[in-house]
């Protein structure tokens, strides 16, 4: 309490005289994390609260120019508390933009608060495609990358270099099967088709089995170019390369896959936002933090072109064509307005390098080619923005 005192203080002797002071609440359900095979670090504890604090300090530089004080509220909801009395409390204390970081149940409990009718929400960490379909909700807006939206990356990049035989292993957990979901659905929308797939069975230990049991395991599996794997938790996927029986590319989960960010982005800038998470952080900058951090930004060129900070007029102007938000992605980004997924380039990686940056060139679009990855006007389910055709 004592620091949260000072730190109030502290901005309010930064704020320039006479300035707008603008209220941004970081709202963040903390879950108990999964157990995984792997003894490796999991998540860090200030996953996606890293991206919007320096994001905040981003935004405070040219604030002080255009006399605004952004002010950012942050309030953590521990496993064992309830998520909805901590969110109407945040909302009744003055909160109307918030950037969340929560699982969809969440999400949506909050975005039908009555409190939060008139309020902006930023989801910046559940990627479920029914949160811009048909769960979707118009005070809502996703920084998060769909899953479609990597596996279409993905797939654009398999159709371009012409592998097109290929094989899938599928985890058992419910995020792997939504994943191969969301890529047997991406091939086939780019005229691609699986050869031969196989669930994972294996629970053993494979830091020490892997050699032997992913040879076999694979050994049956068709002729293929590349091997796709869905483990979007890390259980067995990083034990998959190197011990397959036909001497295979991997990608999916593992090898090259699609990210919103990692910190092997470089380019157009990016080197510098790395680097100055680095400093405040003292980690990489990953695709939550980078959700978050995008999420703050959009507010901050929103409120500066538009005008004001009134949540709706903010919302309005996000969904319009006049917004264009710098990312260090090579292009701006913006939001669809039939979904409010905001829609992005997307870094096609290995652990040490970007491999290509999607959309492709080839795959076109007759408005803008970002659309070419993940849902589509015409394929929308989403009915609350009002903007399907």
């Amino acid at each position: 309490m004592k620091n949260l005192v000072a730190s109030a203080a502290l901005m309010l002797a930064c704020a320039p005289l006479g300035a707008e002071t603008i209220r941004l609440d970081w709202l963040e359900r903390q879950i108990e994390a999964p157990p995984v095979l792997s003894n490796l670090a999991g998540d860090p504890a200030d996953l996606g609260l890293g991206g919007a604090r320096l994001s905040l300090a981003d935004i405070a530089t040219t604030g002080k120019f255009l006399k605004i004080d952004w002010q950012l509220h942050e309030t953590i909801v521990a496993p064992e508390e309830d998520f909805l009395t901590a969110a109407k409390k945040t909302l009744s204390e003055g909160a109307r933009v918030l950037i969340v970081r929560a699982p969809a149940a969440d999400l949506l409990a909050l975005a039908d608060l009555p409190e939060a009718r008139g309020a902006l929400i930023f989801n910046t960490a559940a990627p479920e495609p029914q949160l811009r379909a048909e769960d979707c909700r118009a005070n809502v807006l996703h920084t998060l990358p769909t899953t479609a939206m990597r596996t279409d990356a993905l797939a654009q990049q398999l159709r371009a270099k012409r592998w097109t035989d290929l094989a899938l292993i599928t985890g058992p957990q419910p995020e792997d099967q939504a994943f191969a979901a969301a890529l047997k659905a991406s091939l086939t929308k780019f005229g691609l088709s699986l050869a031969g797939e196989k669930d994972w069975p294996l629970s053993a230990d494979m830091r020490r089995s892997g050699a032997a049991e992913v040879p076999l395991f694979t050994q049956d599996l068709p002729e293929h170019d590349v091997l796709l794997v869905a483990d979007e938790r890390g259980d067995f996927a990083r034990y998959i390369p190197f011990n397959t029986w036909a001497p295979r590319p991997v990608a999916g989960s593992e090898g090259l896959s699609a990210k919103g960010w990692t910190e092997v982005v470089e380019d157009y800038g990016a080197a510098q936002l790395q680097l100055r998470f680095r400093e405040a952080a003292g980690r990489p900058m990953q695709d939550e933090d980078f959700s978050a951090w995008v999420a703050i930004a959009a507010i901050s060129d929103a409120r500066t072109r538009a005008g004001t900070a009134d949540p709706e007029t903010l919302r309005s102007f996000l969904i319009s064509d006049k917004a264009r938000i710098a990312a260090f992605l090579g292009q701006p980004v913006s939001f669809r307005p039939w979904d409010g997924q905001m829609r992005q380039p997307m870094p096609l990686v290995t652990d040490r390098a970007v491999v290509a940056m999607a959309p492709l060139e080839g795959f076109l679009h007759q408005t803008n080619e970002l659309d070419t990855l993940g849902t589509d006007r015409p394929e929308t389910l989403c009915k609350a923005f009002g903007a399907n055709p």
